[in-house]
């Protein structure tokens, strides 16, 4: 098959005029094109008066040979378009492989697992998706907080409640698996090719819905309300599991696949010894402003225009302190939410549906922080850091789950907002004007305020004052890793333990998390037979 990239049609040009575009490219007769399929579609909006839509289309044709001779510029071969897998091991498997949490990584492992035979249960300490949607309203609405049924928990994980992107850096066949799978179970078909591919949480539920259904018809078992409490060892191997704190579960091959806020869960496996760093991560605030702005910004003339739907962003700042400031989780149209994973937290994130229609735009706004800013060696001592944050922003809202806000422009000069501007924020339940200098590291303030006023060059408008930060954001990757073997995947010191996506600091979105949980499942797949015993 040939892939040939940089075709391009004005924005106002039919799709449809693409097979045109590879017939001329190619220098060859419709009669010699087999079939073609568009690979990628991105928007290029660099030329001021111009947008165009450039495209990366894979060809099969009659005289392939004859095609690449000719060496055409942007026309290269490619061999495998499509994820083939492992072959099956043939040592036996004295228990069905488990995997704790049904997050993109538990899914994806346990979907892999169930489609070779291996009848894997899947554990989930929150509840399915529906009753954790309901669950989630209730906070939002009437501040009714459930711990085991939240944004952080429950079927989907935190992926579930979020803008749903799909955009990776990593270039992995894994990956076309994972948005394969995702259409296959009701995504939109656009996320096969689109460069900046997203499902929306609306869509999301039911997805994730239609993989646990998937599993269970192949032969595997989903549980929820199933918290992982304490892991069984004998001779530095898993061998069990007690769920709720009373049921044994024999289990010698365990995939976790827990999230970055399975925080008892780290506790018990340190506890246990299982080796455990600390790692980077980030911290900072939601960061709002008019979705127009962000549109008009981005695409000129050409914001309101039908094909191109809300813009977003992605920025970087490095600044005098020689920290780094960028954004993060961009949501167009979304809003911004309460992610809580404990009583007496705030935490927010950010959530857009598949049409991105709202009035916001939303993005986190973060400053790393580094495990020399943690004072202590502790492996948790990340943890800490982050809860310490959390709380304050939870006692300074009023200690009934608002957040604290500050305006753009008063954060700028150090003073508390007493009236909104043009942005409504959109967190609920609701909010409290504060200054975030009183919840958030002096080196974070001083480094987003800095970023903030040079940022605005690149999207005149960034720095309004009108814009709201909402905080606490603490939850961007985790803070730890569960050290694993590079080549087995395993715990490196406890075996047959397979640390795995996001949670255990391995994956940085539902992709890679997915990918992630992908490799973990063929592992255990090369080693043993799927005809249990």
């Amino acid at each position: 098959m040939l892939r040939i990239s940089n075709l391009k049609l004005g924005i106002d040009e039919d799709v449809s005029i693409i097979k045109k575009s590879i017939l001329k490219k190619l220098r060859i007769k419709e009669n010699e094109l087999i079939k073609y399929f568009i690979y990628k579609e991105s928007i290029d909006a660099r030329k001021r008066g111009r947008i165009d839509f450039v495209y990366t289309v894979d060809v099969e044709v009659k005289n392939e040979k004859k095609i690449l001779q000719n060496k055409i510029k942007d026309v290269i071969e490619i061999k495998q378009t499509k994820y083939i897998g492992v072959e099956v091991g043939n040592e036996k498997l004295k228990n069905r492989p488990v995997i704790i949490g049904s997050g993109p990584a538990g899914l994806f492992a346990a979907l892999l697992l169930a489609q070779k035979g291996y009848n894997p249960l899947m554990l989930e300490r929150g509840l399915d998706v529906d009753a954790r949607s309901k669950d989630i309203d209730e906070f939002w609405n009437n501040r009714k907080f459930k711990s085991n049924s939240n944004v952080q928990f429950g079927e989907g994980g935190a992926g579930t409640f979020s803008d749903g992107k799909l955009t990776t850096r990593i270039k992995d066949i894994r990956c076309r698996k994972v948005l394969d799978e995702l259409v296959n179970f009701g995504s939109p078909e656009e996320i096969l090719y689109s460069y900046k591919p997203h499902v929306g949480t609306d869509i999301l539920k039911g997805v994730v819905k239609n993989i646990r259904n998937e599993i269970i018809r192949l032969g595997g078992e989903v549980r929820f309300d199933a918290k992982v409490t304490d892991i069984i060892l004998d001779n530095n191997s898993v061998k069990g599991i007690i769920i709720n704190d009373k049921e044994t579960v024999e289990a010698d091959n365990v995939i976790l696949a827990i999230g970055h806020s399975a925080r008892d869960t780290y506790k018990m496996l340190n506890k246990r010894g299982v080796r455990i760093i600390q790692k980077p991560f980030a911290i900072g605030a939601r960061i709002e402003h008019p979705q127009e702005l962000i549109n008009k910004s981005q695409y000129k003339e050409f914001y309101n225009h039908p094909r191109l739907g809300a813009a977003d962003y992605r920025l970087i700042e490095h600044t005098s302190n020689l920290r780094t400031a960028y954004t993060f989780c961009m949501c167009p149209g979304g809003t911004v939410i309460a992610s809580a994973s404990n009583e007496g937290e705030v935490v927010t994130n950010g959530m857009s549906e598949h049409a991105r229609d709202k009035d916001n735009a939303n993005s986190a706004f973060l400053v790393n922080v580094l495990p020399s800013d943690f004072g202590s060696d502790d492996p948790l001592a990340g943890v800490k850091f982050q809860e310490k944050y959390e709380r304050l922003a939870y006692e300074l809202g009023g200690k009934n789950y608002n957040a604290p806000v500050q305006l753009v422009g008063d954060f700028l000069n150090d003073r508390v907002s007493t009236s909104l501007g043009n942005v409504e924020p959109s967190y609920k339940p609701g909010y409290e004007f504060i200054d975030l200098r009183e919840c958030l590291p002096e080196f974070v303030t001083s480094t987003m305020k800095e970023a903030l006023q040079k940022l605005d060059n690149k999207i005149n408008g960034f720095a309004m004052h009108d814009a709201v930060l909402t905080g606490v954001e603490t939850r961007s990757s985790a803070p730890i890793r569960i050290v694993r073997d590079e080549e087995t995947l395993q715990s490196i010191n406890t075996k047959n333990l397979y640390p795995c996506g996001e949670g255990a600091g391995y994956a940085g979105g539902i992709v890679t998390a997915a990918v992630d949980g992908i490799k973990c499942a063929e592992k255990i797949i090369q080693k043993y037979t799927n005809n249990l015993h």
